[in-house]
């Protein structure tokens, strides 16, 4: 049987701006990344959030990034990693604080943007964001590309980790994200993404950027909740799922 987690990356309207469709998208996904504050979000939000992820029967998870509002979280930063350590602490500190509240368990952690693809390739990094995870609850989920160094140092420190992949997103030979400053970066032809995705989660690999097949694992699917037809894409991805023969639920530790 094959089965598959949908995440999706959410909470991160903040102040008078807001980003995405959360309301909806969360009828259709099982697992949700909430930004916690620094790369997007505020309290307000966040528990928000929390609330609808409850009433939606959704698994809650911290989405922590570097401290860059302005750039999304998506620009580079040079950080120490007993910084980067301390600030993913913090972040996932504050959202479980919201958790707790509604009576729910946090259920995984995944690092955002330029934290996520950084920590993917710099071993040090990757540490010190697995430390902040594993000082603050061993039993959190950590959501990583399979084959990076995020999964290596979580591994190491006895993290489950769930292996993800990307809907709308290309790959290059190694397994890693092609960055989004390259053409063909994004795949931005919706049944080309399912395709992609259903031969990920059934057979286990993928074409690179390159024509290049490359073996992959899939645990959970990331469906971007922001895109001006992320909610029918995610509608159409469940219901292909469905067809399929794919089963869509929570991650399981």
């Amino acid at each position: 049987m094959f089965t598959i987690d949908m995440n999706s990356d959410l909470a991160e309207s903040f102040g008078a701006y807001r980003i995405g469709n959360d309301e909806s998208i969360l009828q259709y996904i099982t697992s949700a990344n909430l930004a916690c504050g620094f790369h997007a979000s505020d309290p307000v939000v966040m528990a928000k959030s929390v609330k609808l992820c409850k009433e939606n029967h959704v698994a809650v998870g911290a989405h922590p990034g570097f401290p860059d509002l302005q750039g999304f979280g998506r620009r580079n930063m040079v950080i120490p990693p007993e910084e980067v350590k301390a600030m993913v602490m913090y972040q996932i500190g504050a959202l479980d604080v919201f958790c707790r509240a509604n009576g729910l368990t946090m259920q995984h952690v995944k690092p955002h943007g330029a934290l996520y693809n950084m920590a993917g390739k710099d071993y040090a990094l990757a540490q010190a964001v697995c430390e902040a995870v594993a000082e603050v609850n061993p039993e959190l989920i950590l959501m990583a590309q399979a084959g990076s160094q995020l999964q290596k140092a979580a591994e190491e420190l006895h993290l489950t980790v769930a292996k993800e992949i990307f809907a709308d997103r290309a790959y290059e030979e190694d397994g890693s994200l092609v960055a989004r400053s390259k053409p063909g970066a994004m795949i931005t032809d919706e049944d080309e993404a399912i395709r992609r995705v259903i031969t990920m989660v059934r057979e286990g690999k993928t074409t690179a950027i390159t024509g290049k097949e490359i073996p992959i694992q899939a645990d959970t699917v990331c469906v971007h909740g922001d895109g001006e037809k992320a909610l029918l894409f995610v509608q159409k991805l469940r219901k292909a799922f469905l067809s399929e023969g794919i089963t869509v639920q929570k991650l399981v530790n």
